[in-house]
Parts: structure tokens; C-alpha cells; sequence
């Protein structure tokens, strides 16, 4: 490289280190007198004797003329007085194309300890989405590998969709199983908050090595500062957008975005935000959508996104499923009643909705997905009559009809974990069975 070309950032280049002092800790928030830097900005506080440790930090407020830091580690070693070095740039990560196959933290580490090759540059974490009137519409099925999915509720490339369950329904089993199966380029799945126990389960258990080929994983765990789970959303979402510019189709997984939203409400209090609806602050709302809106499709290349939302008692109008719900592209919603009957993937079909489906999908499809639900909801609304004898055939054509079908429903949705479907595969079966007449 010529000389004259490094100028430009050698002039760039802070000759001197701006510092300032610990003034009080109290909770989760860290306050300093100076130094001079903006909301965003990345800090460290220098602990320990010798050699000196930095514990890495974020600006998130201002209180009169001190800095209020949030830190991405643990904060047992800060002391009163304790210098606060300001570096002036946001959070970045490295990306590349080592990052495949690999499991990184909140900040975009190898969890292993493993460093990457020289191929790779920084990144930041924090983008805008892309401009909506740059953003091609959806046109493109992508093939989930998932029957129940692809066939009555198709998902486009770059659609956004919430997966909407309590725990223990199956929501990390379903990720596993549209991240085996799926047609797109790459997988980012982020698992935000949760236990230890369950990361190494979900990556050995039910991604596997197959799973892992073409996937990176994300993790910040549940005991893990509410500012190093926020990261760890933004550093998956980032790591996607990397990949979409380089024209590729990524599935962008978080499990989930509830935890996402509960950290932030730990910050918003700590900074002194009100709380307003139960509980969750102003800023809570303010993010949901910046993060959610910078998946999907641009000019290069699409992210389809599946977020996961837990709903507290089963409880669809809590208010982070409302606000969720509202953003995204479509739901599917796990029914716990179903789980307990054995059928997975628990998804219920006559609560679930695709925003996209119908301007992707032919007539016939479209046709025998909405003859499947009409079935399975006439058989519904009769079905305590049905289970308790009470119900005489020949009263009602229709229930008639709804009764005969209901075991050909219950097994097209159904699927095994390990059973891998294609798109035309499934589009087939539920045309062929339930297109009007049986014909397509």
C-alpha cells in the first residue's frame, strides 16, 4: 500500500486520551464526571492493579453534566474514582466469512476462545433499516421445510414473522427444524436470554452438526448484563444485514424478542424512565421497531426473520406481543392445548395468519389452504358436541364433511422433527387432499 493513501487516517487518528472519574454505582448504572462523549458511544473503566483491566461500557444518558454508563460486564472491581477511558466510536463487531459454523457472544466472540483468520473487518451493530421505497417487494416463496408453514401459511423471502408461544410449547424445536430444512443461503440465530443449560442442548441436541454447517449462533445469556443481551440482538441483526449485502438470502432467528424488550426495560428504569404499561418503559417501544424493521428485503439480498415472542399465560394482548404483533409481516401462534395432545409442531392454524401468502402463492394453493381452515374451524365449533356423542350425523352436511376431513388435517400438519418436506411436496399434498373436490 502506498504511503499517501494511510494520510487520510493517520490524520484521523486522536493523538490524546480523553478520561473520566467514577463518581457513584447504584444498581445496574454507572456514573462518571466526564469524559466529553455522545449517547452510543463505547467506554472503558480501568480496574485491577497490574496489569490494569478494562471493563467495556456504553453511554446511554446523561445526568446534569455527568455520564451515565451501562456495562457489558460485571462491575464487582469498580471503584470510586476509577478512570473512564472514552474511545468515540460505537459498538463493532467482526465479520467475515469465518464467522459460519461458529457460536459467538453479545459482542461477536468466539464463545470457544478461538480468534478468527485476517479475513474479516468491522462492522457496526447499530444500522438504519433500509429505505422503504428501496426495498424490493415480496415475491419469492422460500421453502421452510416445515408442511403446516409452507402450505397454509407461506412465508416470502424477507418476510417477518412472530412465532408466539408460553414455554415449553416448542419454539426452539420449530427453529431447529426451519434451520435444517430450510432453502436459504445462511442462518443467524440469536438466543437472547437464555438458560446456559439449554444453549448447548439446542446447539448439539437439536441443531447438530448438520444444523451447524451453514448457521452462526448468537448467545447472551440470562445472567448476563441487560446491555450484553440488547447487544447480543443488535450484533445477530447486524451479522444478517453483513450477509444480505453480500446478495445472499439469510433466515434470521431470536429466540427471543421478549427478553430483548425486558432488558431494555431494566435500563429504561435504571436511567430513571417511567414505567408505563405494565411495567415496560417509553424507550421499550421506541426500539421494538428499529430493531425489527432492519430485516427483510433490500436491493442485494432478503433477511427473513422469525422472532419469537413469549406470552405470559398464553396471553395474546400482553403489551410486547401487541406491539410485535403490529410490526411484523404475520404469527404463528403454538397452542399449548395441542402440545398437550401430541401434535407438533403446535402451531394453531385458525390463530395464525401470513400477511404475504396471498400475493405469492397460486389460486389453487390459495384455495385449498382456506377450504383446510374453514374445515378445521366448522369442526371446532362443534367439537365438545362431537367428543361427548352428542352430535348425530346427517344433522349438518357441512360438520359431516368437517368430521370426515379432520383426520387428514391433523395429519398434514403434523410433522416429525427429523422429516424433511420441499415446498412442492407440501403445496402438492394440500392441493391433491383438500383442493375442492380433491382435484387442483
Amino acid at each position: 500500500m502506498n504511503i499517501r493513501d494511510l494520510i487520510p487516517h493517520i490524520n484521523e487518528i486522536n493523538t490524546y486520551k480523553h478520561y473520566g472519574k467514577v463518581s457513584q454505582v447504584v444498581g445496574l448504572m454507572i456514573e462518571s464526571k466526564g469524559p466529553q462523549a455522545s449517547v452510543g458511544d463505547i467506554c472503558h473503566i480501568l480496574v485491577g492493579g497490574h496489569p490494569q483491566r478494562k471493563i467495556k461500557v456504553e453511554v446511554v444518558g446523561f445526568r446534569g453534566e455527568n455520564v451515565l454508563l451501562m456495562p457489558f460486564d460485571h462491575i464487582q472491581e469498580i471503584a470510586p474514582g476509577s478512570l473512564v477511558e472514552a474511545t468515540y466510536k460505537p459498538l463493532e463487531i467482526q465479520v467475515g466469512s469465518s464467522l459460519i459454523g461458529k457460536v459467538l457472544d453479545g459482542l461477536g466472540r468466539p464463545f470457544d476462545g478461538t480468534s478468527f483468520d485476517n479475513h474479516t473487518f468491522s462492522y457496526p451493530t447499530d444500522n438504519q433499516p433500509p429505505n422503504p421505497l428501496n426495498r424490493p417487494r415480496i415475491s419469492d416463496p422460500l421453502s421452510l421445510g416445515v408442511r403446516a408453514i409452507d402450505g397454509l401459511f407461506t412465508v416470502g423471502k424477507g418476510q417477518r414473522v412472530g412465532i408466539f408461544a408460553g414455554s415449553g410449547v416448542g419454539k426452539s424445536t420449530l427453529m431447529a427444524m426451519i434451520s435444517k430444512n430450510s432453502e436459504a443461503d445462511l442462518n443467524v440465530i440469536a438466543l437472547i436470554g437464555e438458560r446456559g443449560r439449554e444453549v448447548r442442548d439446542f446447539i448439539e441436541r437439536d441443531l447438530g452438526p448438520e444444523g451447524m454447517k451453514n448457521t452462526i449462533v448468537v448467545v447472551a445469556t440470562s445472567d448476563q448484563p441487560a446491555l450484553m443481551r440488547i447487544k447480543g440482538a443488535m450484533t445477530a441483526t447486524a451479522i444478517a444485514e453483513y450477509y444480505r449485502d453480500q446478495g445472499k438470502n439469510v433466515t434470521l432467528m431470536m429466540d427471543s424478542v421478549t427478553r430483548v424488550a425486558m432488558a431494555q426495560r431494566e435500563i429504561g428504569l435504571a436511567v430513571g424512565e417511567p414505567p408505563t404499561t405494565k411495567g415496560y418503559t417509553p424507550s421499550v417501544f421506541a426500539i421494538l421497531p428499529r430493531l425489527l424493521e432492519r430485516s427483510g428485503t433490500n436491493e442485494h439480498g432478503s433477511i427473513t426473520a422469525f422472532y419469537t415472542v413469549l406470552v405470559d399465560g398464553d396471553d395474546l394482548s400482553e403489551p410486547i406481543a401487541d406491539a410485535v404483533r403490529g410490526i411484523l409481516d404475520g404469527h404463528l401462534v403454538l397452542d399449548r392445548k395441542l402440545a398437550n395432545k401430541g401434535q407438533f409442531p403446535a402451531i394453531n392454524v385458525l390463530t395464525s395468519i401470513s400477511r404475504i401468502m396471498n400475493d405469492i402463492v397460486s389460486k389453487n394453493h390459495r384455495s385449498s389452504a382456506d377450504y383446510l381452515r374453514h374445515m378445521l374451524a366448522v369442526y371446532t365449533d362443534s367439537e365438545d358436541l362431537i367428543s361427548i356423542g352428542a352430535y348425530k350425523r346427517g344433522t349438518n352436511k357441512e360438520v359431516d364433511t368437517a368430521i370426515k376431513v379432520h383426520p387428514k388435517i391433523i395429519d398434514y400438519i403434523k410433522q416429525g422433527t427429523d422429516e424433511h418436506i420441499t415446498f412442492d411436496e407440501s403445496v402438492a399434498k394440500l392441493v391433491n387432499e383438500f383442493g375442492r373436490g380433491g382435484t387442483s
